[in-house]
């Protein structure tokens, strides 16, 4: 299967945000336990009908899961319920580009979200700006950007880099230093 250089960006990229939900809603969970308390299984039987419809697959097995597994199965399916039809269809199409990566396509993944995330909020939010920025681009001139970008030598890529810096620092300049 030949996949194009586009495909495999927006499947990277929608790895990303998929992981991105999972560790916030991860650590959101995080949160709401007190410190050093595991939280204490549930059981089958205590779950809600509409849970269980959407648990279903793990129903045989439900009662041996880790609580900590549970819960997060629990969370997520509590999360499902809360979303519209089309946010549902989103999160779907999410996860099957999701399980076409191949291993090495998901570790790096989940490199960049590790990455992005050591980010500050500031940097968070530069590169949000330049996605949007890019998406808003026509599939003409995204391609005609990556065309550039790969046939760039490593010196022309620093440059146009360095270039881009500088232009930020223009719009964000640094704070002043204490003495």
């Amino acid at each position: 299967m030949s996949e194009s250089p586009g495909f495999t960006r927006r499947a990277a990229l929608a790895a990303i945000c998929a992981v991105g939900l999972q560790l916030a809603f991860t650590g959101r969970a995080r949160a709401e336990a007190p410190a050093g308390a595991p939280p204490a299984p549930t059981e089958w039987n205590s779950l809600k009908p509409e849970e269980q419809k959407i648990l279903s697959r793990y129903g045989e097995k439900w009662n041996t899961l880790a609580p900590e597994q549970q819960q997060r199965l629990l969370r997520g399916a509590r999360r499902w319920q809360s979303m519209s039809p089309e946010q549902r269809e989103r999160a779907q199409q999410r996860y099957q580009r999701w399980r076409e990566l191949t291993p090495e396509q998901r570790e790096l993944a989940r490199q960049r979200w590790h990455r992005f995330r050591e980010l500050t909020p500031e940097q968070q939010q530069r590169v949000r700006q330049g996605y949007r920025g890019f998406k808003n681009l026509t599939p003409e001139q995204r391609q005609r950007m990556r065309e550039r970008w790969q046939n760039a030598t490593p010196e022309q890529r620093q440059k146009w880099l360095e270039k881009r810096r500088e232009r930020q620092g223009k719009r964000h300049p640094p704070p002043p230093q204490e003495p």
